[in-house]
């Protein structure tokens, strides 16, 4: 699918705020997949799509999960985790995207997992890295994103865990998951 066509459906789901974030992940997706011989096209299809859900209605979102047999669990979590895989769901469903390495970038944005694809780190650690965002750590992960990727999403995944830690709240066991494995 033609980039500019997923820009105008973009425009027309989320906030101008989501958007430009979007638009942010997606160049500096671009950029981390020519720096690791990941295919741009894959990493700008994956980028553009990750947040398309972000605006969506909780109880339409919900709902799209449920009738795609989402795992349960999901629903015990805190509803921003719910995006993603609704995100991969409307990307194969409205848009066509068959790629299962793309589908599962945006599914796996928000919770990474254990044995992350080149892909699939390429975006989560351009999700955390973009321009935009404007925490403590994120010009060191900007730093060690230039180098290995498995480095980078170690620090990225590291950094959500203390963050979600340091809240108090839950954390979603793919992401535990993805801790465990880059960290042996």
């Amino acid at each position: 699918m033609e980039p500019a066509k997923i820009i105008e459906e973009l425009q027309k789901r989320l906030s101008m705020q989501r958007f430009q974030h979007v638009l942010r992940v997606t160049e500096t997706a671009k950029s981390l997949a020519n720096m690791n011989g990941e295919s741009i096209e894959s990493a700008e299809t994956a980028a553009l799509f990750h947040d398309i859900a972000k605006n969506m209605d909780t109880d339409k979102m919900k709902e799209l999960l449920k009738r795609h047999d989402a795992d349960p669990l999901l629903f015990k979590f805190h509803k921003e985790l719910w995006h993603a895989p609704a995100g991969a769901i409307i990307a194969r469903e409205e848009f066509g995207i068959q790629d299962e390495d793309i589908l599962n970038a945006i599914r796996f944005h928000t919770t990474g997992r254990a044995h992350m694809s080149k892909l699939e780190m390429i975006l989560y650690i351009a999700d955390m890295t973009e321009p935009g965002r404007d925490f403590p750590e994120v010009d060191e992960l900007r730093l060690l994103s230039e180098g290995p990727l498995d480095q980078a999403m170690r620090s990225c995944i590291t950094q959500t865990l203390n963050h979600l830690i340091g809240k108090q709240v839950p954390v979603y066991p793919d992401s535990i998951e993805c801790y465990n494995y880059f960290v042996k």
